[in-house]
């Protein structure tokens, strides 16, 4: 392939790890909205998703021109179909983001609640799978992008041990169950966002491996 070709796609992989950093970024604001009661700072990642949106499209219509002038081939057709499948996972985190923003408006509305859920430990463990699957990228690590695969057992299982903690709850705060089902909410998004993460792991294993791990057992 020519110079150009290969610059066209260089710029692409650095929008794309860009568009990655500024969705953590994004993650860890309404994370710390919540874990520090801040309405300004939920606002603002509300307020902030057509940053996101933005990049996500432009991403979307360079690999589309990409196709078009240059109808690459092998590895550099398979780059290109895991940056589209990559690129709408990292949208669909930062929606997960302002979702959580959103439910903190809610949550903060009521005085707070004490209740046995493990936010801290499941976010330490998604912003970590999300992060290490972009490095999988960056770095071509294929053991790393299978390890945040394996990864997403955990994250299910706070999910899980939340929802009872949460359900448990209902039964004797009926009074706070608008409380109580945003903050199980918080959980699920969480949850898809760990799933968004080892979505974006399975598209470097097939982008290192030319196989796609989908269904399969890893």
């Amino acid at each position: 392939m020519t110079k150009r070709f290969q610059k066209e796609m260089s710029i692409l992989h650095e929008k794309l790890l860009s568009l990655g950093i500024l969705v953590e970024s994004r993650l860890k604001q309404a994370m710390k909205a919540l874990q520090t009661r801040d309405l300004v700072l939920a606002r603002m990642v509300i307020d902030s998703d057509v940053d996101i949106d933005t990049t996500e499209v432009e991403i979307e219509e360079d690999c589309l021109k990409i196709l078009a002038l240059y109808q690459p081939v092998a590895e550099d057709l398979r780059f290109l179909i895991a940056t589209i499948k990559i690129n709408s996972d990292l949208e669909r985190v930062g929606d997960e983001a302002v979702n959580i923003a959103e439910r903190c408006l809610v949550i903060l509305k009521y005085p707070a609640l004490y209740l046995d859920v493990d936010f801290d430990g499941m976010f330490t463990i998604v912003d970590k799978m999300l992060r290490s699957s972009l490095d999988s990228l960056v770095y071509r690590d294929i053991d790393l992008a299978y390890k945040v695969c394996l990864m997403d057992d955990t994250v299910d299982a706070l999910h899980n041990k939340n929802y009872d903690v949460i359900k448990d709850a209902l039964n004797s705060c009926k009074h706070r169950a608008g409380l109580l089902l945003n903050t199980f909410m918080v959980s699920r998004h969480l949850e898809r966002i760990a799933d968004h993460a080892t979505n974006i792991a399975e598209e470097v294993i097939h982008l290192l491996e030319g196989e796609i791990p989908r269904h399969r057992k890893l």
